[in-house]
């Protein structure tokens, strides 16, 4: 997908990095990015089905809900999933889905039977299952796609943030579900961040999606960002198994949104790779 704004930095196969002097101006360039896959997909499949995260990523979608995007998009077509979310109910403030039903479902005209949040009734082993169980059946239908080199869902794009930690969805560094091969949905309850109950996507799912987009934001990411993106593999700070640094898309495309202070490590490395963003 070429957008005119691309950069050329590309440390990995498949994957970019896009650097913006100021949140406004990630906002602007997401939506248009989000726009574009989500026409791509509807044209081809008739159905544009996204995963979304928590934490800030919410905040940034909003000129989603703005000219032009609230009127040419076709809405109608659009499928939303979480790839994590919290062990709570859905009117808690530590909801995934209570966030982004505030800060964007509520403002675009998406049908609410093609909203699929995670059930808030069940305990979090029951919850991760039911949610596999409905994405089997989605797939099924090709409401959501298939991929080509397994039989995970193909999800059109999955949207994540990324933690100071490195994390990404509900998967932490060093934690037993990365290991996961066969689960498309899994639970934690020992999450080092509260909740410690969650249920999350395994990276399995997450790299078998056709687009895949990772927001950091802020000084605090600076050195997960250097640590995910590098090139270098060696040195006792590279940790084995960061779980932003395992997004890694088996067909698809990996596309990383930063402010200037979360890429500020890989520019003092190599200020000629990047180039940014300026409105």
């Amino acid at each position: 997908m070429e957008m005119e704004t691309s950069v050329t930095y590309e440390p990995k196969r498949n994957s970019e990095i896009r650097v913006f002097e100021s949140s406004d101006e990630i906002s602007t360039d997401l939506a248009e990015y989000i726009s574009q896959v989500s026409e791509i997909s509807v044209k081809e499949r008739g159905f544009f089905a996204i995963a979304l995260s928590g934490g800030p990523l919410v905040n940034f979608l909003g000129k989603l809900c703005e000219a032009p995007y609230n009127k040419t998009l076709d809405w109608s077509k659009w499928y939303i999933f979480w790839s994590d979310e919290r062990a709570v109910a859905k009117n808690h403030v530590e909801s995934n889905y209570k966030l982004t039903k505030e800060g964007f479902l509520s403002k675009v005209p998406i049908l609410n039977g093609h909203v699929y949040s995670i059930n808030d009734n069940a305990t979090v082993e029951d919850a991760a299952t039911d949610y596999e169980f409905v994405i089997r059946q989605l797939v099924k239908v090709r409401t959501i796609g298939v991929s080509e080199s397994n039989d995970c869902p193909k999800f059109d794009l999955i949207l994540l943030n990324m933690g100071s930690d490195g994390h990404v969805a509900s998967l932490f560094p060093n934690h037993p579900a990365l290991e996961l091969k066969d689960d498309w949905v899994t639970y934690i309850t020992d999450s080092p961040q509260t909740p410690p109950e969650r249920i999350t996507f395994t990276l399995p799912v997450i790299n078998s999606a056709s687009n895949i987009a990772i927001l950091a934001t802020g000084d605090d990411k600076a050195k997960a960002v250097h640590l995910a993106i590098s090139d270098s593999t060696e040195g006792p700070e590279t940790p084995a198994s960061l779980p932003a640094r395992m997004v890694q898309p088996t067909d698809g495309k990996l596309v990383w949104f930063l402010d200037k202070a979360a890429a500020s490590s890989l520019e003092g490395k190599n200020d000629a790779s990047f180039e940014h963003h300026e409105y």
